[in-house]
């Protein structure tokens, strides 16, 4: 496996203290909405791109914070060995629906970390942390 790092954002949702995940086409594990940014995009334009284009949701840019950075190890991805994800919370508008490359949305508690890709989990715990789950 190569030593690289995939450089990620992604969305820490809460609602009723359990945190929203997804799971893209051909995945086995929940991820956060989120993705790789494109050229020039900034944090929240990538992270804006990637849950419209995943959830069909617009984050309000009033409300966009940083949770965090967690690094854990990659899952479901060859070319990477490590993930760097840069997490953060925004409240959003519209109706949210699985699209494009994701199958299905769910929002999971502490006792579904085994249903998580290790990033995944690591946002949880971080979400823990900052007291979003209980």
């Amino acid at each position: 496996m190569s030593g690289q790092e995939l450089d990620v954002v992604a969305w820490i949702q809460v609602v009723d203290g359990r945190m929203l995940a997804v799971r893209a086409r051909g995945r086995d594990r929940l991820y956060l909405p989120g993705g790789k940014r494109e050229t020039g995009e900034d944090d929240w334009t990538a992270l804006s791109r990637e849950v419209r284009e995943e959830l069909g949701v617009e984050l309000d840019p009033a409300t966009f914070r940083e949770l965090g950075v967690i690094r854990a190890d990659a899952h479901d991805q060859p070319a990477y060995s490590r993930v760097r994800m840069a997490c953060f919370t925004a409240s959003y508008q519209g109706s949210m629906s699985a699209t494009g490359e994701v199958d299905e949305f769910r929002y999971v508690g502490r006792s579904d970390h085994d249903l998580l890709a290790p990033a995944a989990g690591a946002a949880l715990d971080l979400a823990v942390a900052h007291g979003l789950v209980p």
